[in-house]
């Protein structure tokens, strides 16, 4: 038997939570949504550096195309940045997805993390609380997440 087959086997029959009224609603579809890039890159704009283990978020202007990238792990292979800007932060796919009504708008404003960051509980009391709010605020409906 195959792991796989042996997780799905083993935890099908796991009891799971029951709730009684879970908050749920229809999302409006995606053609209608205003979507905003949140990445872990660690992106910058030059003369920005990051401070080791930041919990902190910058943000980016749609128009915005001279980022850099500021991630500081040893292990992270750059080379599809430095050839593309879209593998770590797709903003050119969001501008033809608006323009073949994929999705109703990109959002005014995308933000970065430092992926490489042990700082969580800042991240999840402060930091990841004020970029969904400024979000929010923006009229973002969906964050298209890319984890680097």
């Amino acid at each position: 038997m195959s792991a796989d087959t042996l997780m799905r086997t083993t935890f099908a029959q796991a009891p799971g939570p029951e709730f009684e009224s879970p908050a749920f609603h229809i999302p409006k579809p995606l053609a209608e949504c205003t979507v905003a890039i949140v990445t872990t890159a660690g992106l910058a704009h030059a003369g920005e550096p990051w401070e080791d283990q930041s919990s902190e978020f910058r943000s980016f202007g749609r128009d915005e195309r001279d980022i850099l990238m500021a991630h500081n792990s040893t292990n992270l292979d750059r080379s599809g940045f430095a050839a593309d800007l879209n593998v770590v932060y797709p903003i050119d796919r969001l501008e033809e997805f608006q323009r073949e009504g994929r999705i109703g708008a990109v959002a005014p404003e995308h933000l970065s993390f430092l992926g490489s960051t042990f700082d969580l509980g800042s991240m999840r009391l402060d930091s990841g609380p004020r970029a969904a709010r400024k979000l929010r605020d923006a009229g973002v409906d969906v964050v298209l997440l890319t984890p680097v």
